[in-house]
């Protein structure tokens, strides 16, 4: 490990990306303790002890929101932009076409317009967040150019994220979305352990043991799946150019059992996040909107109908995911192309229901480990009443951290052994 790091950092290009990267880390953080004005710090603790929904949220954001900071939406109206442009995928053909069949150029404007999309969504969960907050007394807007001040500050927060986490994937050693929110979710880490030591009760020590024992099992779980693949074999035909014979080789194409990655449990907790502060921000109304207002609040923060509905979102957006990014036609036209066939399966249409079915075989375990590995600190909580470890080793936090290092030291090995193979 040591080895590597020291080679990171030998090797100037990727030396630069990683110091690009952590730049980006710490102007992010730097955004992250800049409050909006007028906040007032003793009534927003009261707020964010009676809204636990908000506490999830606020882990995503790496505290920016419990600190009402000018990046205090994080990254979440560009994430719901792309969900909804990804659903619309599936109603309007020429978006699909333009997604997939127009290569690069497509998939550019497609990416475009989730990025216009999301300013006005940014702009309206930054009113509905202000009003809120100014209805629970956590922050005073004393005029209209105040107000328009602080959604416009919000969304160009939120703007700089999208472009920050752009700038990043460009680097090609992360994908900068995840590695934003990994970067949140780690920045609470300290916090969060000096309330574990802060909160510790001798009395517990057997539930506190027993929950460190499922966490390890936990972690060992996401490693295990994240890495687990399917390995597909592939031949590639012998060609023979004047005295060159070319191909002839034996390889196999990976299948992933998690194909999806993490963005399932970040598009799953964005959209179930969204009925509950739609709810709380029209509670106060009054009259028949605010009552059933009110009465979906309190559907949404039982655990169980929670628990639940985590649960069967993640699947969902799971196989939705994967049938978005994963083409089986195109890999198989790709291979035919280059001469490459599956052993026993006729190149073409053959072989893509032969990687429709394999993946049709492994992705319910996907989809299942994911719901599973969602609801489980919820469920180990519970049987073990060490709640203040809920969010410290929480399993869609640790879904999250254990899958961006993995895909990060996945793409560094990658430009390491590329210039190995130059060198040589």
């Amino acid at each position: 490990m040591f080895d590597k790091i020291i080679q990171i950092f030998k090797i100037k290009d990727i030396r630069n990306k990683v110091l690009f990267v952590l730049g980006a880390f710490a102007i992010f953080r730097l955004m992250a303790n800049i409050p909006i004005p007028g906040v007032n710090p003793e009534n927003l603790k009261d707020f964010f002890n009676q809204f636990q929904i908000f506490g999830l949220l606020n882990i995503f954001t790496g505290g920016a929101l419990d600190r009402l900071s000018i990046v205090m939406l994080g990254l979440g109206p560009y994430i719901t932009a792309t969900i909804i442009f990804q659903l619309l995928t599936m109603i309007f053909p020429q978006l699909e076409e333009m997604y997939r069949e127009e290569g690069e150029a497509g998939r550019q404007k497609f990416n475009q317009y989730c990025r216009i999309a999301t300013v006005p969504l940014a702009s309206l969960q930054g009113y509905a967040m202000l009003m809120l907050l100014q209805r629970q007394n956590v922050i005073e807007i004393s005029s209209s150019t105040l107000l328009f001040t602080s959604i416009l500050t919000i969304t160009a927060g939120t703007l700089l994220l999208m472009w920050l986490g752009e700038l990043i994937s460009e680097k090609k050693i992360g994908e900068g979305v995840s590695l934003l929110i990994f970067a949140g979710i780690a920045a609470d880490l300290p916090n969060n352990i000096l309330q574990m030591i802060v909160g510790w009760d001798p009395a517990q020590l057997l539930s506190y043991l027993f929950f460190f024992a499922m966490s390890l099992m936990i972690i060992t779980g996401v490693v295990i799946v994240t890495e687990g693949r399917r390995n597909i074999p592939v031949s590639y035909a012998k060609r023979v150019r004047g005295r060159m014979a070319y191909g002839g080789a034996s390889t196999y194409l990976p299948l992933n059992i998690n194909p999806a990655g993490v963005m399932p449990i970040i598009f799953a907790l964005s959209i179930l996040l969204l009925p509950s502060m739609i709810a709380n921000f029209l509670g106060g109304a009054g009259g028949i909107i605010g009552s059933i207002a009110q009465k979906t609040g309190v559907f949404f923060q039982d655990p169980w109908v929670y628990g639940i509905l985590y649960f069967v979102l993640v699947c969902l957006f799971t196989y939705f995911y994967t049938a978005i990014t994963f083409d089986p036609q195109a890999i198989a036209e790709n291979l035919q192309k280059m001469g490459g066939f599956v052993p026993g399966i006729r190149p073409g249409k053959s072989t893509a229901n032969f990687l429709s079915f394999i993946l049709n075989r492994i992705l319910p375990f996907g989809a299942l480990f994911l719901g599973t590995i969602a609801v489980m600190p919820s469920i180990v909580g519970g049987i073990t009443g060490v709640m203040v470890f809920q969010f410290l080793i929480g399993g869609t936090s640790l879904l999250i951290l254990v899958n961006v290092v993995l895909e990060t030291m996945r793409q560094i090995n990658a430009q390491l052994q590329m210039r190995e193979y130059d060198t040589f």
